[in-house]
C-alpha cells in the first residue's frame, strides 16, 4: 500500500479544520488559543482509512496570512492537496497565495472542496463553481474535481472520500532512496517517554534502536520508539506521518525547522544553488542581494538572494540563483523551497534546489550560470562529473554525491562504477570513497611537470628537486592522498625518476657549461691537494675567485655524484679520503676497543678544527659511538 499524505490549503475561516473533523473524526485544533479564537494557528494532524483500505495521513494548515510560514511547513512532503474554498466567500487572497505555494513546492495532485454549501442557495453555488474554475485554470488543479460539501450537514462527505480515493490511485510511488530525512514540525515531551518529535518522513526509512543526528546542530540520539498514525511500529517509511521518541534527548536541543537524518549523511551549508521562479504576481522587479525569507522543509531562514547573471529579475522570469543564508541548512538536490519577501512579508517565488553544497560563485560568469541552468535536467553521470570538477583537488566523497544527485543508492553506485571504469573519475581514498575528476588528476600531473621543468631550468646542476619543496608547490586544499598517488603513477609511467629525497623529470640530466666544467675540475683539484685538511667553502671561493652561488651549485653536484662528502656545513672532503679514514678508524677500534680525541688527532695528523667535525661525522653515520671522553665501534 502506498504511503500518502493529504494537506489542506485555503483562506482563513473557510472550514479546513471542520472538514477534516467531518471526514476523520479528529479535531486538529489542539491549542487553547485556537479554541478561543476559532482559527487554526499551528499545524494539525489527523489520519483516515478510505473504503479501499488506503491509509492517508493528514496535515491541516492555518489559513491566516500571519501564519503562512506554518502553512509552508505543513505543505512540505504532502502528496495531495485539498484546496478548501468557502461557498459564501469564494476565492480569497490566501486562497491565491496557498495555490502559489503549493505550485512552487511541486504539489501535482489535488482537488477542490467547496465548503459551507449549507449557507448558500443553488444560484450562489453555481457562481462559486464558476469562480473556482476560473481560478484553477492553467494551474495543477485545472480540470480536477470540485466537490461541494457541508461539514455541518454531512452533505458531500461520501463524494469527498470517493474523490480522494480516486486521486490516491493516481499518485505515483515515492522515489526510493536510502537517505532517511524527516523535517521536524513539532517537538513536545510526554510524561514517562521524554522528548517526542513529529514530522512527515520525506525519504528513506528509520527503525527503533537506530542512532540519528539533528541537523544542523549535530546532536545525536537513539530512537527509543516509533509511532505512525498513533500506532506503535518498529519501522517507519517515506510518506508516513511519524512520531519518534528519543532516548535521553533534551527538548531544547531540537526545534521546528531541524532535520533528522543518520549521522554524517547530510552537509549543512550556508549557501544553495537554486532554480528560481519569480512569481508573475510580484509587484516589482527583484534586485540582486534582496533580503528574503527562505522556506524549505519546515524551516524559515533569513538570507540574501544572489542573481548570478543579471542585476534584476522581472516578475514572471526564472533564473539560476544562489541563496546565502544567516544560518546553515541541510538540503538535497531537487528539494523544493519557497521564498518570501523580508518586509512586507509576501510569497514571491520558489522552485527546486540544484546544488545543496555549492562553492561561493562569482557573478557574471556565464559558464557557471549556464551549467546551473542545465543541471536540473542533466543525466546522472554529467551531474557527478560537474560536481567532481567543482570539488577540484580536495575531491568529493560518495556521500556528497548522494546529496548533489539525489539518486537511489543502487543507481548512484552504478553511475560511479561506470565512470571509474572509464577513468572519468579516479578513486583517491578507498576507505572514505573519495574521488577526483580525471581533469583534476591531469591538472595535478601537469603541475608536477611544470614545477620540475622550471626547477631544472633554474637549477641545471642539481640532479632533482627536494620532495618537500615540490610538495610545497601543491594547492593548499589538496587531498593528502592525491599527490602521492599522482607521483607514484608518474614514476610507474617513467615520466619521473626519484633518488632518495629528490625527484626529477625522467629525461633530466645534469649538463655543465664550459666554464662550469672548468670550475668543477678546479674544485676537485683543490680538495685532492687538501687531503685530510681541505679548505672550507669560503676559502675555496676566495682562492678560485668565483661567486658563492656558482661554486655551491657545482659543489652540490659533486656531492650528488658521490665524489665529495659533506662532513658539516661549509666543510667537505674527497670521497677517497673519507673512505680511507673510515677503514683506518674501524681497524684501530677493532684492535684497541676505544679511541680518544687526541689519539684520533694523531691518526689523522689534522688540527682540532678537522678532527672534531670528523669524529662527530662518524658518530652520525653510526660508525662510532661516544662513551664519555672516548669513542667505541658501534655494534652492528
Amino acid at each position: 500500500m502506498k504511503q500518502i499524505i493529504l494537506g489542506t490549503a485555503g483562506h482563513i475561516d473557510h472550514g479546513k479544520t471542520s472538514l477534516i473533523k467531518a471526514v476523520s473524526g479528529i479535531d486538529t485544533d489542539r491549542l487553547k488559543e485556537e479554541k478561543k479564537r476559532g482559527i487554526t494557528i499551528e499545524l494539525g494532524f489527523a489520519s483516515l482509512d478510505l473504503p479501499d483500505g488506503q491509509h492517508v495521513g493528514i496535515v491541516d494548515v492555518p489559513g491566516h496570512e500571519k501564519f503562512v510560514k506554518n502553512m509552508v511547513a505543513g505543505a512540505t512532503g504532502i502528496d495531495i492537496v485539498v484546496m478548501v474554498i468557502a461557498a459564501d466567500e469564494g476565492v480569497m487572497p490566501q486562497t491565491r497565495e496557498h495555490m502559489e505555494i503549493c505550485t512552487l513546492l511541486g504539489v501535482r495532485h489535488g482537488f477542490v472542496a467547496l465548503t459551507k454549501t449549507d449557507m448558500v442557495d443553488e444560484e450562489w453555488l453555481e457562481l462559486a463553481m464558476d469562480d473556482i474554475q476560473s481560478f484553477t485554470r492553467d494551474t495543477f488543479l485545472d480540470g480536477q474535481p470540485i466537490v461541494p460539501v457541508s461539514s455541518v450537514t454531512g452533505d458531500g462527505i461520501p463524494a469527498f472520500l470517493d474523490t480522494l480515493q480516486a486521486i490516491c490511485k493516481n499518485v505515483p510511488e515515492r522515489k526510493q532512496t536510502g537517505l532517511f530525512r524527516l523535517p521536524v514540525d513539532r517537538v513536545f515531551t510526554m510524561k514517562g517517554f521524554g522528548t517526542v518529535i513529529t514530522g512527515s518522513l520525506v525519504s528513506g526509512r528509520i527503525a527503533v534502536g537506530e542512532t540519528i543526528m539533528i541537523y544542523p546542530s549535530g546532536v545525536k540520539s537513539k530512537v527509543r520508539g516509533l509511532q505512525v498514525h498513533n500506532q506503535s511500529v518498529n519501522e517507519a517509511l517515506a510518506g508516513q506521518r511519524t512520531a519518534i521518541n528519543f532516548q535521553g534527548l533534551d527538548m531544547a536541543a531540537v526545534e521546528r525547522g531541524n532535520v533528522l537524518a543518520r549521522p554524517d549523511t547530510l552537509s549543512p551549508s550556508y549557501m544553495a544553488d537554486l532554480a528560481f521562479q519569480y512569481l508573475a504576481s510580484a509587484a516589482k522587479p527583484l534586485k540582486n542581494r534582496t533580503r528574503i525569507r527562505f522556506h524549505t522543509g519546515t524551516s524559515e531562514i533569513m538570507g540574501n538572494l544572489i542573481l548570478l547573471d543579471r542585476e534584476e529579475l522581472a516578475p514572471g522570469e526564472s533564473a539560476a540563483v544562489q541563496v546565502r543564508l544567516d544560518t546553515p541548512v541541510a538540503l538535497v538536490k531537487e528539494d523544493r523551497y519557497v521564498i518570501r519577501s523580508y518586509s512586507p512579508v509576501r510569497t514571491i517565488g520558489g522552485g527546486q534546489v540544484l546544488d545543496p553544497i555549492p562553492a561561493k560563485h562569482k557573478r557574471f560568469r556565464s559558464d557557471i550560470a549556464d551549467t546551473l541552468n542545465a543541471l536540473a535536467d542533466m543525466p546522472p553521470e554529467e551531474v557527478i562529473g560537474f560536481h567532481a570538477r567543482q570539488a577540484g583537488f580536495g575531491g568529493t566523497e560518495h556521500n556528497e554525491l548522494r546529496l548533489v544527485t539525489n539518486l537511489p543508492d543502487k543507481k548512484l553506485d552504478a553511475a560511479v562504477s561506470a565512470m571509474l571504469s572509464r577513468r572519468d573519475l579516479i578513486m583517491v581514498d578507498r576507505d572514505r570513497r573519495l574521488y577526483v575528476h580525471a581533469d583534476t588528476y591531469a591538472r595535478l600531473r601537469q603541475l608536477v611537470l611544470d614545477q620540475l621543468g622550471r626547477y631544472h631550468t633554474a637549477n641545471p646542476l642539481k640532479a632533482g628537486m627536494p620532495r618537500e619543496e615540490l610538495r610545497s608547490k601543491f594547492p593548499a586544499h589538496i587531498h593528502p592522498k592525491l599527490a602521492p598517488q599522482v607521483l607514484n603513477q608518474m614514476l610507474k609511467n617513467d615520466e619521473l625518476a626519484a633518488e632518495e629525497d629528490t625527484i626529477r623529470l625522467a629525461g633530466h640530466r645534469v649538463s655543465l657549461a664550459g666554464d662550469q666544467s672548468q670550475l668543477k675540475d678546479k674544485i676537485l683539484q683543490t680538495y685532492a691537494r687538501g687531503g685530510i685538511t681541505p679548505p672550507y667553502f669560503k676559502e675555496i671561493c676566495q682562492t678560485l675567485k668565483v661567486e658563492a652561488r656558482d661554486a655551491r651549485d657545482v659543489l652540490q653536484l659533486l656531492v650528488e655524484e658521490n665524489r665529495l662528502v659533506k662532513v658539516k656545513e661549509e666543510l667537505f672532503f674527497q670521497r677517497e679520503v673519507i673512505d680511507d679514514l673510515r677503514a683506518r678508524l674501524v681497524a684501530y677500534l677493532r684492535d684497541k676497543g676505544v679511541i680518544t680525541t687526541p689519539e684520533f688527532k694523531d691518526m689523522t695528523g689534522a688540527s682540532r678544527k678537522y678532527v672534531i667535525p670528523l669524529a662527530e661525522f662518524f658518530d652520525a653515520r653510526n660508525v662510532t659511538i661516544r662513551v664519555g671522553d672516548t669513542r667505541q665501534l658501534r655494534k652492528g
